[in-house]
C-alpha cells in the first residue's frame, strides 16, 4: 500500500460558491479519485430523482417504513425549500463532484453512512420523552416559510449544515448531536481509513459538509496512531448497528393488553352491564382517536370507518397497527396515480401539498391513526381503570 495524500474540502449543501469551488479543484487533474459525504441511497436518489415515482407504497406499510419515508420526505422539503429560494439544487457541489468525475473517468467513494440508519440510530438514541420534539421539528420544517439568503447559507461553513438545519425546526436540537454529527464524523473518518488502506490512490480528493471537517480530521489523525485495518472494520460496524429496543419496552404492550383483559374480566365478573361498559369505553375511546385521526388526514370516509372499527381490536394484538389497516384502506379507496409519485418533491415542500398528494397523504393516515389509537389505548386504559375503581 502506498502513501495517499487526503485533502478535506469543507462545503456547504445549499451554495453555488461551493460547487464552483468543487469544480475549480477537480479540473486541476491534481487528483485520482473523489469521496463525497454520500450514502449510497442518497447517492441514487441523486442520480435518479424520479426514483421515488418507483415506490412499492404497500410494501412500504407493510415493511413498518412509512414513518421513515414520511420524515425523509419532510427533511428533503426542508432543504428543496431552501434551494429553491436560492434558485440552486440540493447538494449542487455533489452533483458537480459526481458529473465532473465522471467526466474525466475518476472513481466516486460513498463514505457517509445510510440516512436511514442515521435517522434510526437518532430514534432509538433519543430518550422517548424527547422523541414528540423531532416529530415536532420535522412537522415545523413542513410548515416554516423563513426567507434563507445565500450569505446565510454560506455561513453554514461556522458549523455543521445538519445540525444548523435541524437548529432551524427545533428547539433542542443539541441531544441530536452525537448521532447526527459526531457519530457521522466517526465513520466518514474510518471510512476514509478504509479506502486508503485497500486501494492505490494517491490523491484523494473527499468533499464534506464543513462542519465535518474538524472531527474527520480529529479521529484521522487519533485513528493513525492506534487503529488497526481490522478496528476500523469494527468501528464501521457498530456506527451501522441499528441498536434494538429494550426488553421491557417490548413487553409493554403485551403488558397493556393483558392489563385491559383483566380489567375486562374483573368488570364482567362483578357485572355483566359493568363489564360491557367498560367494552363500550374501549371501543368508543380507542376507536374514536384514531378515527378522529384518520379525518384530521383527510382520509376517506371509509378509511375513518375503518380507523374506527379496527383500531379497538388491533389495540389487542401489538403484531397489528391500526395504521397498517388504515393506510391498506385509503391506498384502496384513493389509489395514487404516477403523477402523485412524480409530484412528491414539489407537493412536500408546502403543508398543503400533504393533504393533497394521494401518497402523502396515505402517509398521513398511516401516521395519525396510528397516534390516536396510541393514545386512545392509554386513556382507555385509565377511563377503564376509573370506572372499576368508582364500582
Amino acid at each position: 500500500m502506498g502513501v495517499t495524500t487526503v485533502t478535506l474540502l469543507g462545503t456547504a449543501h445549499i451554495s453555488r460558491a461551493s460547487a464552483e469551488k468543487v469544480q475549480e479543484l477537480l479540473l486541476t487533474g491534481h487528483y485520482d479519485c473523489v469521496a463525497v459525504e454520500l450514502c449510497p441511497s442518497r447517492y441514487n436518489a441523486m442520480l435518479n430523482p424520479d426514483a421515488l415515482a418507483k415506490m412499492d407504497l404497500f410494501q412500504v406499510i407493510k415493511e413498518g417504513k412509512a414513518t421513515m419515508v414520511a420524515a425523509n420526505l419532510a427533511l428533503g422539503a426542508f432543504q428543496q425549500r431552501m434551494a429553491e429560494q436560492l434558485d440552486i439544487k440540493p447538494g449542487a457541489e455533489m452533483r458537480m463532484a459526481i458529473d465532473v468525475s465522471k467526466d474525466m473517468k475518476l472513481p466516486v467513494l460513498l463514505v457517509d453512512r445510510e440516512i436511514a440508519t442515521t435517522l434510526k440510530r437518532v430514534y432509538h438514541n433519543v430518550p422517548w420523552w424527547q422523541r414528540m420534539n423531532i416529530i415536532g421539528g420535522l412537522l415545523a420544517s413542513v410548515v416554516s416559510r423563513h426567507e434563507v439568503s445565500e450569505a446565510e447559507i454560506e455561513k453554514l461553513k461556522e458549523g455543521d449544515v445538519i445540525e444548523s438545519t435541524f437548529a432551524q425546526f427545533a428547539e433542542e436540537a443539541e441531544y441530536l448531536y452525537d448521532t447526527l454529527v459526531d457519530e457521522r464524523d466517526r465513520y466518514m473518518a474510518a471510512r476514509l481509513l478504509q479506502e486508503t488502506h485497500d486501494s492505490n490512490y494517491k490523491k484523494l480528493l473527499v468533499i464534506v459538509g464543513a462542519g465535518h471537517m474538524k472531527g474527520i480530521q480529529k479521529y484521522v489523525a487519533a485513528w493513525l496512531q492506534v487503529k488497526t485495518p481490522e478496528n476500523v472494520k469494527e468501528t464501521i460496524y457498530d456506527l451501522d448497528v441499528i441498536p434494538p429496543p429494550g426488553r421491557w419496552l417490548k413487553r409493554i404492550p403485551w403488558l397493556i393488553v393483558a392489563l385491559v383483559f383483566v380489567g375486562f374480566g374483573i368488570g364482567f365478573s362483578r357485572s355483566p352491564d359493568l363489564g360491557w361498559q367498560l367494552v363500550a369505553d374501549w371501543v368508543l375511546i380507542n376507536g374514536g382517536l384514531a378515527a378522529l385521526g384518520a379525518l384530521i388526514a383527510m382520509a376517506h370516509p371509509v378509511t375513518v370507518i375503518g380507523a374506527f372499527l379496527a383500531a379497538p381490536l388491533t389495540s389487542l394484538n401489538p403484531t397489528i397497527g391500526a395504521g397498517m389497516v388504515t393506510a391498506a384502506i385509503e391506498a384502496y379507496m384513493r389509489k395514487p396515480t404516477v403523477e402523485d409519485f412524480s409530484r412528491l418533491r414539489t407537493d412536500t415542500t408546502h403543508l398543503k401539498g400533504w393533504w393533497q398528494n394521494k401518497v402523502t397523504r396515505i402517509l398521513l393516515v398511516f401516521i395519525l391513526s396510528t397516534l390516536g389509537s396510541a393514545i386512545g389505548t392509554y386513556v382507555a386504559g385509565f377511563k377503564i381503570f376509573g370506572r372499576l375503581a368508582a364500582n
